[in-house]
């Protein structure tokens, strides 16, 4: 059976909450959207719903040529919000993605998000979520998670910014779904003054390796979809 891969970008500031500037946005997601357009491939776009506003050519270009979903309100860590606060940031968040195109795929920032608040999510029509992490310990793979199917992420992004000798192994090893997560910042020069988490491996050379990524993939038979596309599929597999 064809492997499953999925690219997710959360599409934020600049490395937060470490900088402030928008270089990603402006250079760097542009780059991302053409490589990937390049291969007749989606991708999913997380957006907050700031970035949204800031950059609404972008956002329209997720929701048109790809899948536009949603990362908060303001790249917020929801695990220090109440119920009724997140609810609200959610609703407004969706509110302003609705506005491109209908969101139904989230990740929360940070991957911190109750198990509580899902129920936001199902209420608010989010129908898929991708904050649980394989990275950080999560191992029961997809699963249902108060009325919200739960598509773990299954690497930090550190990975695909490693030399590309290093990390092929660790996709050879990936199990499907593969849920990559990449952010437009990582895909310009970072400034090393920054956490070394925030410029190690960025620049020109990440989109060479996404494409190296994209290459390997393909060529070992994957099919790429986004986290919609999985999530209608597994409801159609579901219904039997």
């Amino acid at each position: 059976m064809a492997k499953i891969v999925m690219l997710t970008f959360d599409v934020e500031h600049d490395c937060p909450p470490f900088a402030e500037t928008r270089r990603g946005m402006e250079e760097g997601l542009p780059r991302v959207m053409h490589l990937l357009e390049e291969f007749g491939i989606k991708g999913t776009f997380l957006f907050t719903g700031r970035i949204a506003e800031e950059f609404p050519e972008l956002a329209e270009r997720a929701g048109k040529k790809h899948e536009l979903g949603c990362h908060g309100l303001e790249h917020e860590r929801f695990d220090r919000l109440s119920f009724e606060e997140a609810k609200r940031r959610l609703e407004e968040a969706k509110e302003i993605l609705s506005r491109f195109s209908e969101p139904v795929s989230f990740r929360a920032p940070n991957f911190q998000f109750p198990d509580s608040y899902y129920r936001i999510l199902a209420e608010l029509g989010f129908r898929v979520d991708s904050t649980k992490a394989r990275h950080k310990g999560w191992r029961k793979g997809v699963t249902e998670i108060n009325g919200v199917l739960e598509v773990p992420a299954t690497t930090t992004s550190i990975v695909t910014r490693l030399p590309w000798r290093m990390q092929e192994r660790f996709h050879r090893k990936f199990e499907s779904p593969v849920v990559y997560i990449f952010h437009p910042w990582e895909f310009v020069r970072m400034p090393k003054r920054l956490r070394p988490d925030c410029w190690f491996g960025t620049g020109k050379g990440a989109l060479e390796k996404l494409r190296k990524l994209i290459e390997f993939h393909l060529d070992n038979g994957a099919r790429f979809l986004t986290l919609r596309e999985f999530y209608e599929g597994y409801q159609k597999l579901k219904r039997g």
